[in-house]
């Protein structure tokens, strides 16, 4: 599809009706904390909230949505405009904002970082999240804050929970069950009880889907199970006093279309403890102070979510059994230094263990029997000092700088370079020590009639992660542990209006890379019998640039149209190339109506045809493959409120039954049962789906 075909296709049903609430125009305030609140009309989203303040946006993940909802945090974040999702199967993708992947794109839960152990990213992050059981999605672009932890040159994405104190005693909660095709089913239950003194919530989550068709008829191996566990306890005294102990345990499975091997077990245990006073004293407006332990205990094999059939090479089934442990905490103190200045300085600390053990027989040699092996040891703290300061009553400057000391140690004396065979590890217990730099700064002016201008200028360094360093080669030797930090450069531009019920949001970023981490496979090296292929972890310098344009409007009252395009360009200019793994040009029109109880909808989303690509090179998730088509899908929706506190939300999505591929999404891979029919993981064909959600409690 050309970008002509694509804008036209869009023009053509922008004259049909779409519909939203008046409060989606309105901004919002994300640092308020709120209890969970009652669905405002049967209205679905079907496309995401533009930014409620220069390069923010807030997002409910209780609202209802299209396309289905999701079921993980990267499915969440795809209907962001600038993010994508490198699919695998039917869960556990990991999100891309603006091309960026990985540790480039800072991904917290409440707070905490939580590190997935498989060394071929079966379980970023987002994997271990269900969005509806946060109360609250921040998304922040670019390296623009310094407040959240290392790295951010991406972007940040703060997963939050919100326990607003009761009044008197009481409780709420909130209740969902989702039904659709493939067998797919969700459950989620969510309760809070309490006084004005103290606090106990719950929360727990499931989510089930058997292997999905795409548009040819074709089964995909992509079925899996999931499900999680929360509770909190909260101690209130005062409206400005709260201290919070938290747990977490969840477990489940997942199988896998792009790879030999699919995951057995994600099981993850957490504890954590917050702690937040407020308005201490005229010039201390608040401290908080927050401790964390996450566990990741994975399991990968080949024989129980598919045929394990035995030969000559493989008498008997594989397994590989990684496990991290993460340590972190952080203390901010927020600071009132003049009438309208706020500073806010703090301390943040994190360790993660990651270990490993696999056998290449689970008959003969269980793993459960095979020894633990260190294969790597990360360290990091940090200071950081982030200040916001009103020139005028139109004029405001934010800015921030961060201090990362790293340290990272190799444990393992020998390098795998297959299941079966193993080479001397030329970095065999070394450690790196470096200090890393960030900071900002930008300067937003409130024009004219609601309009908002602002520039930011950001600089991180980030150092390389257990993926880069660690599972992956160097060119020249066996260990890619010496890869050199990455240092971003990027240049924030944008224009903010609102007028009516009209808004518009433009995002523009250039940014420069130097010493950019590229993951680049099929690289031939020598083999005392021969040669063989390796991926390998090297450093180039890039460039970036693109942007986000979106627009909101509702007429009538009754009627909405909201549309966005985003467009990320990458180059490599080391080798003269394309930089890999950028999504192409993708635009997004939602068309809707809303009566009082019930509402109908339309999503078309449009992506262009990619041309661009290095074959082989990419991030830690995946590399090019080569050129993709472009693509249209429909999608469909309505809502209806049947009482007070109650929703239900239906739709079709792929309506016209498309077979289709996103450009970033990994290879396919010949399994035992399963026909592979496209070079990359297809998306679902048509899927119908239905959900029933419930507000309950004061």
């Amino acid at each position: 599809m050309t970008l002509a075909r694509l804008c036209i296709r869009l023009s053509l049903v922008c004259s049909l009706p779409l519909l939203a609430t008046e409060s989606d125009l309105q901004p919002k305030k994300p640092g308020n904390k709120m209890a969970p609140k009652p669905l405002p009309s049967a209205v679905v989203e079907i496309t995401a909230p533009l930014p409620t303040e220069p390069l923010v946006t807030v997002m409910d993940p209780k609202a209802p949505r299209q396309p289905v909802p999701a079921q993980d945090g990267a499915e969440y974040l795809k209907g962001i405009p600038g993010f994508s999702v490198i699919r695998k199967g039917g869960t556990d993708g990991d999100p891309v904002l603006r091309g960026m992947a990985g540790s480039r794109l800072n991904i917290l839960l409440d707070g905490e970082q939580l590190l997935g152990g498989c060394g071929m990213r079966m379980d970023p992050p987002t994997a271990y999240i269900f969005p509806e059981s946060y109360d609250r999605i921040t998304v922040v672009k670019g390296p623009q804050t310094v407040l959240y932890g290392p790295g951010n040159s991406a972007g940040l994405v703060r997963f939050e929970r919100s326990n607003a104190r009761f009044q008197e005693p009481g409780f709420r909660g909130v209740a969902s069950l989702m039904g659709g095709s493939f067998g797919r089913n969700d459950e989620v239950l969510e309760a809070t009880g309490g006084t004005s003194a103290f606090y106990v919530r719950g929360i727990g989550t499931r989510s089930h889907s058997d292997d999905y068709e795409d548009g040819k008829g074709t089964s995909i191996h992509a079925r899996y199970t999931r499900w999680s566990a929360n509770a909190a306890f909260g101690w209130t005294p005062s409206d400005d006093t709260r201290l919070e102990v938290t747990g977490t345990r969840s477990n489940g499975e997942a199988a896998y279309a792009d790879r030999t091997m699919d995951g057995a077990k994600f099981l993850r245990e957490n504890i954590g403890f917050r702690g937040e006073w407020r308005q201490l004293s005229e010039h201390i407006e608040k401290v908080e102070c927050q401790a964390y332990r996450n566990y990741v205990d994975h399991v990968m094999d080949n024989y129980t979510l598919r045929t394990f059939t035995p030969t000559t090479m493989l008498p008997g089934p594989m397994v590989n059994s990684p496990d991290r442990l993460t340590r972190g905490g952080r203390v901010a103190l927020s600071l009132r230094v003049a009438e309208a200045t706020k500073l806010t300085l703090g301390l943040d600390a994190q360790a993660n263990d990651h270990t490993i053990r696999k056998t290449g027989n689970e008959w003969t040699l269980p793993v459960e029997n095979m020894v633990r092996m260190d294969d790597g040891r990360f360290k990091n703290s940090a200071l950081f000092a982030e200040v916001e300061h009103p020139f005028t009553g139109k004029d405001r400057l934010v800015a921030g700088l961060r201090a990362d000391r790293w340290q990272a140690e190799d444990p393992r004396a020998v390098v795998a370079i297959s299941m079966m065979a193993n080479l001397a590890n030329p970095t065999f217990n070394h450690e790196r020590q470096e200090t890393l730099s960030s900071g900002f700064l930008r300067y937003e002016r409130e024009a004219f009639a609601g309009s908002t201008f602002y520039a930011g200028v950001g600089h991180t360094e980030r150092f390389p992660d257990y993926w880069e360093a660690i599972s992956k080669e160097s060119f020249s030797t066996a260990s890619a542990f010496d890869t050199r930090a990455e240092k971003t450069t990027q240049l924030d531009l944008g224009w903010m209006k609102q007028t009516g019920m009209v808004k518009t949001s433009v995002s523009l970023f250039y940014g420069q890379v130097r010493d950019f981490i590229l993951i680049q496979s099929n690289v031939v090296k020598p083999l005392m019998t021969g040669t063989r292929m390796a991926t390998v972890s090297r450093n180039v310098d890039a460039t970036t640039w693109g942007g986000e344009v979106g627009v909101g409007t509702k007429v009538a009252g009754f009627l909405k149209v909201d549309a966005s395009l985003a467009y990320t360009r990458g180059e490599n200019d080391t080798d003269g190339k394309p930089l890999a793994q950028i999504p192409p040009l993708e635009g997004r029109l939602g068309l809707g109506y809303e009566a009082e109880a019930w509402s109908t909808g339309l999503l078309v989303r449009g992506v262009e045809r990619q041309d661009r690509f290095a074959v082989n090179q990419g991030n830690i998730v995946g590399q090019d493959l080569g050129a993709t088509a472009g693509f249209a899908i429909v999608s469909l929706n309505a809502g209806w409120k049947p009482a007070k506190g109650w929703l239900v939300t239906g739709g079709v999505d792929n309506l016209f039954n498309r077979a289709y591929a996103e450009h970033i999404s990994k290879s396919t891979s010949a399994i035992p049962g399963y026909v592979v029919q496209s070079v990359r993981v297809n998306e679902p064909g048509r899927m119908l789906w239905l959900k029933a959600s419930l507000i309950f409690g004061r």
